[in-house]
């Protein structure tokens, strides 16, 4: 275990050196966030029916969708990974005295987290400033917060689970495109990211409830703005923790099934 520590100890500080791409990225997701608030202001003012959630939660939704986007979408990728499998070099990887699955979560995790810290406190600061009806609201209570704290590192943790098994296809595929762009984006969607699950359609909103996409992203912004109750967001942290220990059983399994067959590809 210290072993894997310090291997994500060392990819976090190198991380948190990209400070240009970081300060790119900011800008970036306040255009999408100021675009998005804007075109559901405009829904909501239109609307006869009450919205199932309101548009201050959603606001803060949205906000917190942009400030750790990297702890969120399936499309943010290692391409150090990609490479080691395509051009033959996971032969160095795979003399390492470490469990290939185990070292590549740690080095994914790091990548995200570091994504994250660089990104997150000046959107989160600047947002709490903004005027109404853009600015993010404070969650409304303490217990709310904590919960959301709790939920957004277990969704984290889910969702670095299920990148894994994008890296483990790229073994059978030699191309990580065609595993970016169907679980890339399926898994966007279903979590939330393109249209709020509340907003979604009920038969729709069945389907990702019953996977574990929406643990990363709905769930713990949705703890934040009050709009899932304390009590179920307790209950949820069992549902996390249940699908992360099935897709980390799953996923090793996986890639030791796909070790036993590899090919080395390269010179």
């Amino acid at each position: 275990m210290k072993a894997y520590f310090s291997v994500f100890r060392m990819r976090l500080i190198n991380g948190m050196q990209y400070r240009v791409a970081a300060v790119a990225g900011i800008v970036t997701q306040f255009f999408w966030g100021f675009m998005f608030i804007m075109i559901y202001e405009a829904f909501y003012q239109s609307t006869v029916q009450a919205p199932p959630i309101e548009l201050s939660q959603l606001v803060s939704y949205i906000w917190l969708q942009q400030a750790f986007l990297v702890f969120i979408v399936l499309w943010y990728r290692d391409g150090e990974l990609f490479s080691l499998i395509t051009n033959g070099n996971i032969a160095y990887e795979l003399c390492r005295p470490f469990k290939l699955y185990e070292f590549w979560y740690a080095k994914l995790l790091a990548q995200r987290f570091s994504g994250a810290l660089l990104r997150c406190f000046p959107i989160l600061l600047i947002a709490f400033f903004m005027p109404e009806p853009y600015k993010l609201s404070l969650p409304p209570n303490l217990a709310s917060f904590g919960l959301f704290l709790a939920t957004l590192m277990l969704g984290l943790l889910v969702l670095v689970s299920i990148s894994m098994y994008i890296y483990i296809s790229v073994f059978i595929t030699m191309s990580p495109v065609g595993s970016l762009l169907m679980l890339g984006i399926a898994g966007d969607f279903l979590a939330g990211g393109i249209i709020p699950i509340p907003l979604m359609p009920e038969w729709l909103q069945r389907i990702t409830y019953a996977l574990p996409f929406r643990l990363a992203a709905d769930l713990p912004f949705r703890v934040y703005s009050g709009n899932i109750p304390v009590n179920e967001a307790v209950v949820s942290i069992f549902t996390q923790i249940a699908w992360l220990a099935v897709l980390i059983l799953l996923g090793r399994l996986a890639m030791n099934k796909v070790l036993k067959r590899i090919v080395v590809q390269g010179g």
